[in-house]
């Protein structure tokens, strides 16, 4: 149970209440012992009634009628803490699920770009969703049970020794092969979980993929061959189920058999005893009840096994993402205020996993309020430029400078929060458009998200939709076209209003016409602001202070627009080919 030591930090945090439920558990075994005793007691009672011949009821029936009104009293009450126990320990259970879920998103959101590129999204679904669901089985129900079992099984079984030890000794005898039954099936059972889940993380993977990519299936008419491939894993899901369940049948009937075996020791010896007067009638009913009392404590022994053994092989998935270190800390901070003045000192980066060397030496200067552009063809290095800036990567060599401060002395949210980003791939969340713009600035009014959205050309498409700002997206923004898009995710950027501007190729989807009076806008916008914009149109990098030409990771060409189309080299060689282009 080692992984399950990482749970040990929310049991401190709920021990006040786990202690309560624990002590409400003993209370209540207490009073669920009086009845056995008492029925001892009637039946004796009556045994001695018979063999003295009296023909007085009277005191017998007293006594008789007195145990009946406290059998029922103690069950009552006995119930009424049963009732408590569970309602202080699972709902404990529910909070730890509360905690360990967001400790895991939090966790999600602090590992870096090349975390999720290396794990699939259904692998992290299923493990904040089924994995964190068995681990809360383990510390509601199992643990629950757990006390209940044990505290009954040391009641109990004190109590019968100090009436009868030599029938105690006789009826506990099957529970060492109980004990070892239940160690050897334990293992298979951990090891077969784990595969369980695994195979359960691949089918959602997989379905998770097919649901994004469903226009892809549907335009190549895969449906039938995505279907084969779900049915695959499915039946593959369906065969470690299996074997799973085949180890934990055995839980059961073993329980039931061995109980079985101990009441008929009981009876057996208990009936030898009671005919050689070494102990009462009473005695040997009270130990009948006893150890049918023990049944279901012993049967959930398996049940709470196999659900310890599930948790141990969840929380072990869990814990492999929950150790891994975010490969991006933030920095100490800066007491400054952020104006956006950058300089790349010698940057180099290097993609662990490839080899592939994404940057090259890059040496480069961008005072605060001047306009980058970046061109240059795809794969040469442009996105991974950006994502420096945001510290989505570090560089392996070299250092970039902010502000006269290297930027891994930043927090990362001082940093980001000066940051407005357009990604190449814009992504819209499910919600309307006023809050897939509010995202940007939370705080901002309604007044300023159409102001924004003005600037991003994208108002008067707004207004049009029946809901106008209020219109629900579907997922990734599907409802809207790919210029749409991008423009409320420039809306979603100015409104944060950044002192650093990244725009990453977001106008490849909008018409001349629309670049031109975006550009104009944020002509106006970015005056006081550094602003960097990476695009294959020229058209939209001709007004920067400065354009930079990559290839291969490296800067091949640097200068304004007015220098570089009179230098052979690939801009010029672009600009020509976009200037007869948009002249057809």
């Amino acid at each position: 149970m080692k992984e399950l030591h990482y749970l040990n930090k929310y049991f401190l945090k709920y021990q006040t209440k786990l202690l309560l439920g624990f002590l409400i558990t003993v209370i209540a075994r207490i009073f669920s012992l009086v009845a056995p005793r008492l029925i001892g007691n009637s039946l004796t009672a009556v045994e001695n009634f018979l063999e003295s011949e009296s023909s007085d009821l009277s005191s017998i029936k007293e006594i008789l009628l007195i145990n009946i009104l406290v059998i029922i009293g103690t069950t009552l009450v006995s119930g009424f803490l049963t009732f408590l126990m569970r309602q202080t320990i699972i709902n404990v259970s529910r909070f730890i699920e509360f905690d360990l879920k967001n400790e895991i998103f939090w966790h999600y959101q602090r590992l870096t770009q090349r975390f999720y590129k290396n794990n699939r999204t259904g692998d992290l679904m299923n493990r904040i969703s089924e994995d964190v669901g068995k681990v809360r089985m383990y510390v509601g129900p199992a643990f629950m049970y757990s006390i209940n079992t044990i505290s009954l099984f040391i009641i109990v079984i004190s109590y019968m020794i100090s009436i009868a030890p030599e029938l105690t000794l006789f009826t506990v005898l099957p529970l060492p092969i109980l004990s070892i039954t239940i160690y050897k099936l334990s293992r298979i059972i951990n090891l077969r979980s784990t595969l369980v889940q695994e195979t359960l993380s691949k089918m959602s993977s997989f379905a998770q993929e097919n649901f994004s990519g469903i226009a892809v299936i549907k335009s190549y008419n895969l449906q039938n061959q995505s279907t084969n491939d779900f049915n695959l894993l499915a039946t593959e899901s369906y065969n470690k189920n299996m074997d799973l369940v085949k180890v934990q049948a055995w839980f059961f009937p073993l329980m039931i058999l061995l109980i079985g075996c101990s009441n008929l020791i009981v009876i057996f010896v208990g009936g030898n005893q009671y005919i050689k007067g070494v102990i009462e009638i009473g005695v040997l009913a009270e130990f009948i009840i006893y150890v049918n009392m023990l049944t279901w404590p012993v049967a959930v022994v398996g049940w709470i096994t196999s659900i310890v053994q599930q948790a141990e092989a969840s929380q072990k998935r869990i814990n492999e993402f929950l150790k891994e270190d975010p490969e991006i800390e933030s920095g100490k901070g800066v007491r400054k205020k952020i104006i956006g003045d950058l300089e790349f000192k010698n940057v180099s980066l290097k993609y662990p996993e490839t080899g592939i060397k994404a940057l090259s030496n890059i040496n480069l200067s961008i005072p605060s309020g001047t306009t980058l552009g970046i061109i240059g063809n795809i794969g040469s290095g442009k996105t991974t430029l950006l994502d420096t800036i945001l510290r989505l990567y570090d560089p392996t060599e070299g250092k970039i400078i902010l502000d006269g401060h290297d930027l891994k002395e930043f927090k990362l949210d001082e940093l980001r929060n000066t940051i407005g980003y357009v990604p190449q791939n814009s992504f819209l969340f499910s919600e309307s458009i006023e809050d897939n713009i509010r995202f940007g600035n939370p705080k901002a009014s309604n007044k300023a998200i159409q102001k924004n959205a003005k600037k991003a050309v994208v108002h008067n498409n707004i207004i049009k939709f029946k809901d106008g700002y209020k219109t629900l997206l579907g997922e990734r923004g599907v409802t809207l076209s790919g210029g749409q898009i991008q423009r409320i995710s420039i809306a979603r950027a100015l409104i944060k209003y950044p002192q650093i501007l990244l725009l990453d190729d977001c106008l490849s989807a909008v018409d001349t016409d629309t670049e031109d009076e975006i550009l104009k806008h944020l002509k106006s916008i970015t005056r006081d602001r550094t602003t960097i914009i990476v695009s294959h149109r020229i058209s939209s990098l001709k007004h920067a202070d400065n354009i930079i030409v990559v290839q291969n990771g490296k800067i091949v060409q640097q200068g304004q627009h007015t220098d570089l189309v009179g230098i052979m080299g690939y801009y010029k060689e672009l600009f020509e080919i976009q200037q007869v282009g948009s002249s057809k």
